[in-house]
């Protein structure tokens, strides 16, 4: 197992090297980078104060700014040295986790993202604890009662919800609920009110699930469809094995097989995918969702950092999520190992057959 480990984590090194190289080398193709966007600023606001004044003299900047001042915005930036330098002074910083400071935050690469966390961290605990409550009883319920109208029912409505992207079920909420043109019962802006501090406590979680219940059903809904299925097919393939048929046979209830045979056999491909969904959970946010709910979280920063065209935030976060990937589907495997005693990294690394 340890051999297997240690693998693993030296193959982490060339996948992060080339995630990290081919964003590297596509943004540096990319048009309206930070240099040409910072120029454009300029140009528009000295021509702005030209035309304020009501001078008919013509700033030399309306035509385009001078070339001096082009290369003291690469020099400002770091495009004044070649893409490859750039490319191994980025590495050799990864490599002790200084992510670099962003282009308009004015800040590090690393401080921002930990700022942001709270927003991220709040919108997917939610909706990780609410899928797995609900579809994991929910798919054991429809395995029991497979073909039945309750089966077919629940599973009209799941495809039904996961037939709906999540941003179109949020902007519809909000034009229904927020109001948009009709009520106005929730708040579409941020996660607290503006006068959350002087609240009690109980209005403080009050106030925060109220700004949070529309994000959440957004998010939530379009998941529902994929923990559910693989759920249900689970137990329906574990009921159909020979080991239920003889335990039925030597006399034991449905729910002594369900629950000490069945369950634990049935939950494995569920349970080694806990770690995984849990660490993103935590570090990751939908973009969508919080753009359109003003949540200031890690998908609102991605968003605005690709727009406005922020490279050390867009290679910072991508690096960090990665890494944060691999790690988690490392844990994963090692999760199988736990779970079922019948696999063996021995006989992975050897090539054999478990």
């Amino acid at each position: 197992m340890y051999y297997y480990i240690l693998k693993r984590l030296l193959l982490m090194i060339p996948t992060l090297f080339g995630v990290l190289f081919l964003t590297f080398a596509v943004v540096q193709f990319v048009p309206g980078g930070p240099v040409e966007q910072l120029a454009n600023q300029l140009t528009d606001i000295n021509v702005s104060g030209e035309a304020s004044t009501g001078s008919n003299n013509i700033y030399r900047g309306s035509s385009g700014l001078s070339e001096e001042h082009l290369d003291d915005l690469k020099a400002f930036y770091g495009f004044d040295k070649p893409p490859m330098e750039r490319f191994v002074d980025l590495i050799v910083n990864y490599m002790s986790f200084d992510l670099g400071n962003s282009y308009f935050h004015h800040q590090s690469v690393s401080e921002l993202i930990i700022s942001k966390l709270p927003v991220s961290i709040s919108l997917g605990l939610w909706t990780f604890v609410i899928i797995y409550s609900i579809c994991i009883p929910l798919g054991i319920k429809k395995a029991i009662t497979h073909g039945s109208k309750f089966d077919l029912v629940s599973s009209t409505l799941i495809l039904v919800g996961y037939s709906i992207p999540g941003f179109v079920l949020g902007i519809s909420l909000i034009v229904l609920l927020g109001g948009g043109s009709f009520y106005d019962v929730f708040p579409t802006r941020g996660i607290v009110s503006d006068n959350w501090n002087q609240l009690s406590f109980i209005g403080k979680i009050l106030d925060y699930l109220w700004h949070m219940t529309l994000p959440i059903i957004s998010s939530v809904i379009g998941s529902f469809a994929i923990m559910t299925m693989l759920t249900k097919n689970s137990f329906i393939e574990e009921i159909n094995k020979q080991y239920v048929m003889t335990a039925k046979a030597k006399g034991l209830t449905n729910n002594e097989v369900l629950y000490k045979h069945i369950f634990k056999n049935a939950l494995i491909p569920i349970l080694t995918g806990f770690p995984a969904q849990f660490i993103a959970s935590f570090f990751t946010g939908s973009i969508l969702i919080e753009t359109i709910f003003s949540l200031d979280g890690i998908g609102l920063l991605s968003y605005e950092s690709i727009l406005h065209r922020d490279y050390p935030v867009v290679l910072g976060t991508l690096f960090l999520f990665t890494l944060l990937g691999l790690f988690a589907k490392l844990i994963t495997d090692i999760c199988y190992l736990f779970v079922d005693p019948r696999i063996k990294f021995d006989s992975v690394d050897t090539g054999k057959n478990t």
